[in-house]
């Protein structure tokens, strides 16, 4: 059985990805300060505000919590919202 990592070992294995990701996701939102117009009333707009605070959080269960504001919610006709049917 393996030892888990420290978190120094972690951090040197995965500095250079987000440290790359972090970088498109501000370049991204300077896009959007940039542009004309406003997206602050867009839906997908505060779910990305959301998100930032919950990376600034520290809360150990953030990958969740992050998935869980860009899921939808669930509805027992999803299905149908998808045209799949069953078959049998």
């Amino acid at each position: 059985m393996s030892s888990p990592l420290s978190a120094s070992d972690v951090l040197n294995r995965e500095f250079l990805e987000v440290r790359a990701r972090l970088l498109q996701v501000a370049a991204a939102l300077d896009r959007l300060d940039r542009a004309a117009g406003s997206v602050d009333d867009d839906p997908r707009m505060r779910n990305i505000q959301r998100v930032l605070e919950v990376l600034r959080s520290g809360d150990p269960k953030r990958a969740e919590q992050v998935q869980m504001i860009f899921s939808r919610p669930y509805s027992p006709q999803w299905r149908e919202g998808f045209e799949i049917s069953r078959k049998g």
